[in-house]
């Protein structure tokens, strides 16, 4: 486990298209050697663990929202179990570049910054306008996603989704005395339960006040608007796609979502092959913020299916640790 967190986690750098691409990275890292095995290790066997030890959660962001827009709670809840990576697309915040305008080229930007990573097999999770990108990196690298959630969003040419619904051009169309308070309406409902959850997600939102995120500047959501607008279009067929989804995907959302319609995630649901959807009462569009605790267990949990062997092998590596220097020597000796 690392000694980062949410709050701590260091801004870190990467290059890949020609963008300098911002990130942090934090949470259970894989500890599985397979060097240590003396004898080596099956190479089939090794790659069908690789496929669940060590897989990264990587984090695809609402509108105009930065690293710093994301729940500790729900950072630090799945980091528990698994790293988790942060980061902000081309053009966001303290990453270089401009932002497209077509969320098939923010996928193909969010697939060069995963590589650029190394990194062979990711979990993918996008909230809002990030899963729209998500599902673009599950079209466009599907042998690099082993699973994928979506949390608040929708298909291409979903139900009122070519333009801001007037829920949202209100919400996102007044003045607020305390700016941060507009997330209030953007992420939960009015009712006094979800607003109460709402002021305790914002305490957690502004923890982290050391190398916080720039907010974004005035070019980016004029951009994120205009591919809103082209993802929103409906066609002939618009959900089509959907079916060569074929990862195993976890649907979430709120029972009364206002920015992006609720129905568009059952219409996920409804259409990609292996997903399974979640519907918690009473939210809004940041319902995995107003049931925090409960969200981080849901997916984990779904991250988790077909994994029943990973905690025997990680005690096993556990004892191996210890064990290796003697067991080195050994060999050495003989």
């Amino acid at each position: 486990m690392t000694q980062h967190s949410h709050q701590t986690a260091p801004t870190q750098f990467v290059e890949a298209n020609g963008i300098r691409f911002a990130y942090r990275r934090f949470g259970k890292a894989p500890d599985f050697d397979p060097e240590l095995f003396l004898d080596g290790i099956d190479p089939q066997y090794w790659a069908e663990l690789n496929d669940s030890i060590g897989v990264p959660l990587v984090f695809n962001q609402h509108f105009t929202g930065t690293m710093d827009h994301w729940d500790p709670a729900v950072t630090d809840g799945l980091a528990k179990d698994r790293e988790v990576i942060l980061f902000n697309n081309a053009g966001v915040s303290s990453s270089s570049g401009e932002v497209p305008t077509t969320f098939e080229e923010m996928g193909a930007n969010a697939v060069a910054f995963i590589k650029a990573l190394g990194l062979k097999k990711v979990d993918v999770l996008g909230f809002s306008i990030g899963g729209f990108v998500a599902q673009e990196i599950a079209l466009q690298a599907p042998d690099l996603v082993r699973r994928l959630v979506l949390v608040g969003t929708g298909p291409r040419g979903g139900q009122n989704m070519a333009t801001f619904t007037p829920e949202a051009q209100q919400i996102f169309g007044a003045t607020y005395k305390v700016p941060e308070e507009l997330w209030l309406k953007v992420h939960f409902t009015d009712s006094e339960a979800s607003q109460a959850a709402g002021r305790e997600f914002l305490k957690r939102f502004l923890r982290r006040t050391e190398n916080r995120d720039p907010e974004v500047n005035e070019k980016v959501a004029p951009a994120q608007i205009e591919a809103i607008g082209k993802w929103g279009v409906q066609r002939k067929g618009s959900y089509e796609y959907l079916k060569t989804i074929l990862q195993p995907t976890l649907v979430v959302n709120g029972d009364n979502d206002v920015i992006i319609y609720s129905i568009n995630s059952w219409i996920l649901q409804q259409n990609i092959p292996n997903a399974q959807l979640i519907i918690y009462p009473d939210a809004n569009h940041g319902s995995q913020y107003q049931y925090p605790e409960r969200f981080v267990r849901h997916v984990s949990d779904f991250l988790s299916e077909g994994e029943p062997y990973v905690s025997e092998v990680s005690d096993f590596v556990s004892e191996l640790d210890a064990a290796a220097p003697a067991v080195l020597e050994s060999a050495q000796q003989s």
